[in-house]
């Protein structure tokens, strides 16, 4: 085959091939790594890590705002910042969850659970370094896979229709056991009254106004990141104003430093990352899932598969790699059926693939034949944009750390005020301040009367996706109920589900009978 053509040789020509995909992986990598490329990625990563780590400032309105700007400038550099940003936005939430506890995203949500009892407990260095070492974990571990296995993947993903995509989110929806502590039937209250809480507002699809009680401003319904906002810093500002003066604040250690766990704690926890990213990816590739889902899912998978599931929720490294391996190995989840199929899996791959159609690329198989030198400069850019993470991230471990060093009464204030300036940018609105203040209080009653407070925002991240599949499954088939156990993955799903709850209610009677036996249990607190 020496003397054949260039046409002929892509027919069939292997050695030809070879050749041109060498060649394009070298016009990426010069493209990739010229220096406006590489400054406009680490630009993005900044930027994205930024308004992920604050609190309603999200990285989705944040890839919009940066999108005007990539229209005058190169492929590889337009691309590199996109990515960028939404990497870094991915990456940033887990900052203020840990040190705050509040989600600056709501992938974030779930580190929440053991990233802030960690800092409470002098530990926040560790748990930064954890949830910065998990994220590049998971997003270099989606990204192998994104390039290894991208069809296959792709041909699974396209695979999940409605019927099916209700089926995982009700699996992740039965999480609500596991996290309902002491009490199923209080986890149960509370993942119902999520649930009530995220139907409020106008029907999408009928246009009927639900649980709105006749006012206007009610019909935009519950923001999730307003109420998360409201959930998880209120009732801590409060409990720090009713503390103030009586309870000996946290110290921060002279000696905090930038530094990541030990060896021994990483090699404990590599298999937990590589099952956690595994779920990551194969949601992320899902459209119309997402990191909330991811996060939740592995975080309870964490919980459920360890030797002692009761020390989660108490500062559990593990309850912070899990999360954080998950929520960034779908960045590259989603970019599958985006660059296979252009289907963007959420709000941040529709703004991304908005920039890919500015610059004359059309996402599907075509783009790997035509333009396959701008596919693998856009690997390169999302592996620089974690590099870029790990660099900043663990050289600024030292400066946000130093948050602790503020008396918490001081803090409190600065929280509240930055949490309703996060409130008020998301839509714009001052129902938005009202409402997270509301949801503030209600969040405080829930753990008053020690129900909690997780399988709410479990019931608002999931309730959504659930309705709405649930409801195009019935209208696709015509109301026929069929289509929910005639297909394999569906009844798969169920069948978790039903098992998850199922051992979940025998754990339940379990601990309740190992109580009863205890001397006093009869008086311990249900």
């Amino acid at each position: 085959m020496s003397g054949c053509s260039r046409p002929r040789c892509r027919a069939g020509c292997g050695s030809c091939e070879a050749g041109d995909t060498l060649e394009a992986l070298t016009h990426a990598l010069a493209a990739a790594l010229s220096l406006d490329a590489i400054a406009a990625t680490a630009a993005g990563t900044v930027i994205g890590l930024i308004f992920g780590s604050i609190p309603g400032l999200t990285f989705s309105m944040a890839l919009a705002l940066m999108l005007p700007f990539t229209f005058g400038m190169q492929v590889t550099p337009a691309i590199g910042l996109l990515l960028g940003v939404y990497v870094g936005g991915m990456t940033g939430g887990s900052v203020s969850a840990i040190l705050l506890g509040i989600p600056g995203t709501p992938s974030a949500a779930a580190t929440v659970f053991d990233g802030f009892p960690m800092a409470q407990k002098g530990d926040a260095s560790v748990a930064l370094g954890a949830a910065v070492v998990a994220s590049t974990f998971g997003g270099l571990f989606s990204l192998v896979v994104m390039m290894l296995l991208l069809e296959q993947v792709a041909a699974v993903a396209i695979r999940f229709g409605p019927a099916e995509i209700f089926a995982l989110v009700l699996f992740g929806l039965s999480t609500i056991c596991g996290m309902a502590e002491r009490s199923m039937l209080r986890g149960l209250v509370a993942g119902t009254l999520g649930l009530m809480l995220m139907i409020i507002g106008l029907d999408e699809l009928d246009g009927v106004a639900r649980l709105t009680f006749g006012t206007v401003q009610m019909q935009q319904g519950v923001n999730l990141l307003v109420a998360m906002i409201g959930l998880f810093a209120v009732p801590q500002v409060i409990g720090t104003f009713l503390d103030h003066g009586r309870v000996e604040p946290f110290k921060m250690p002279a000696d905090v430093c930038a530094r990541l766990p030990s060896f021994h704690q990483l090699k404990e926890r590599l298999w937990l990352m590589v099952r956690c990213s595994g779920i990551g990816t194969g949601i992320g590739a899902i459209p119309g899932t997402g990191g909330p889902i991811a996060a939740f899912i592995a975080y309870d998978h964490a919980r459920r598969f360890d030797r002692d599931p009761g020390k989660y929720g108490k500062g559990e490294l593990s309850g912070v790699v899990a999360p954080e391996s998950a929520n960034n190995a779908v960045t590259g989840g989603t970019m599958i059926p985006l660059l296979s199929l252009g289907i963007p899996g959420d709000p941040a791959t529709a703004v991304i693939l908005g920039g890919l159609l500015v610059h004359g690329l059309f996402p599907g198989p075509m783009l790997f034949r035509t333009h396959l030198e701008v596919i693998y400069a856009l690997y390169v850019s999302i592996v620089l944009a974690y590099v870029v993470i790990l660099v900043v991230q663990l050289w600024g471990i030292r400066i946000f750390v130093r948050v602790l060093a503020v008396p918490p009464h001081v803090l409190a204030v600065c929280i509240i005020v930055l949490c309703g300036l996060g409130s008020y940018a998301i839509r714009n609105s001052i129902f938005d301040v009202y409402l997270m203040a509301v949801m503030g209080l209600l969040g405080y009653l829930l753990q008053r009367v020690r129900i909690p407070i997780a399988p709410v925002v479990l019931g608002l991240v999931l309730g959504e996706t659930l309705e709405k599949q649930y409801r195009t499954a019935l209208i696709m088939t015509e109301g026929d109920y069929a289509v929910f156990y005639t297909s394999g993955v569906a009844l798969f799903f169920f069948a978790l589900t039903a098992l998850t709850v199922g051992l979940q209610f025998r754990s339940s009677l379990r601990r309740r009978a190992t109580e009863s036996g205890r001397p006093g249990a009869d008086r311990a607190p249900r």
